[in-house]
């Protein structure tokens, strides 16, 4: 449930406030209690996936245009071990021309996924493995179109700050209507300076079911253009229960947060969701995720994991 709230009272802690516009507070703590194991390492973990807050709102300049703006932030509920990280942080305007924001925030490539990769912000999140393009970048401008019958346009300009290094853009058309979504995207010099990706979505529900399917195709300069697919199926069985599965499997060069590299990876996750509330989810999942990388002969990354957690949305 997001709330709009007087934040005057705490806001003023950090200096003086003459007025404040109408600011809404939302967020999410999500928390896994998890069985891991990775080849040699088997153990329990507590995981916080993607955990945040934010702050978001509006005012009206005129009666066409309205400013508006978001700061959002992770929170690591599971150990406190870092600050706040950074997420989509942006100030902007928007009327019936659209809308224009400046900071930074996702790439119109990744929003191009939708609601596809159904764990999302888990150990199946398609981040992890599969595809090395699904960024924020930062020190960009992007433009979004009013939507036309359904058809919505989004550019995005990502400065270097760097005269000796390219500026990145990145850009998607989608259509959506009750039940289809089509996207096609485009990214250029966002990931590193001469790296290309190209993503078409297709996500259709009908009758509880959500069906989605996602292409990528990456391509670093000098190297030769490499694919990654995601699948992905989700049911609702009633009101509360919802069942879920997804697989993916990619050739895109990859280097883990760890610095692992690799060149070949698969995973497949397997799920359920029970709504205990409109906004405290209980689930369960199984992800293994697997990857190679061509000058060894073994797998380099064996990983299974089993989680409960809880995800509780305000």
């Amino acid at each position: 449930m997001k709330k709009s709230l007087g934040l005057c009272i705490a806001l003023a802690s950090l200096g003086p406030v003459a007025a404040i516009a109408d600011v809404t507070l939302y967020g999410k703590a999500n928390v896994s209690f998890e069985l891991v194991d990775e080849g040699d390492d088997s153990y329990t973990a507590l995981e916080s996936n993607a955990s945040r807050i934010g702050f978001k709102g509006s005012e009206k300049i005129n009666d066409s245009i309205e400013a508006i703006y978001q700061l959002e932030y992770e929170a690591h509920l599971d150990d406190g071990s870092t600050t706040f990280g950074h997420r989509n942080l942006f100030v902007g305007i928007k009327g019936e021309f659209g809308q224009i924001i400046g900071g930074r925030f996702d790439t119109p490539l990744k929003m191009a996924q939708n609601k596809v990769d159904v764990f999302n912000d888990l150990r199946g999140d398609i981040k992890n493995f599969i595809t090395p393009n699904d960024l924020r970048s930062q020190n960009t401008v992007m433009y979004t179109t009013p939507s036309f019958n359904g058809f919505v346009g989004q550019f995005a300009y990502a400065s270097s700050e760097d005269d000796d290094v390219d500026n990145g853009k990145s850009a998607s058309i989608s259509y959506s209507n009750d039940s289809l979504y089509l996207a096609l995207a485009f990214d250029q010099d966002i990931r590193a300076e001469n790296a290309e990706a190209l993503r078409a979505v297709a996500q259709y529900s009908v009758s509880g079911w959500q069906f989605g399917l996602l292409f990528e195709q990456s391509e670093n300069e000098g190297q030769e253009e490499e694919d990654a697919l995601v699948a992905s199926v989700l049911y609702n069985l009633n009101a509360d229960w919802a069942i879920k599965a997804q697989y993916g499997q990619s050739d895109i060069p990859f280097t883990y947060a760890t610095g692992l590299q690799t060149d070949k990876s698969e995973s497949f996750s397997l799920g359920a969701d029970y709504k205990l509330s409109k906004n405290f989810v209980v689930y369960g999942f199984y992800t293994d995720i697997s990857a190679e990388d061509e000058g060894v002969v073994e797998d380099v990354v064996d990983n299974n994991y089993i989680g409960v957690g809880v995800d509780f949305r305000f």
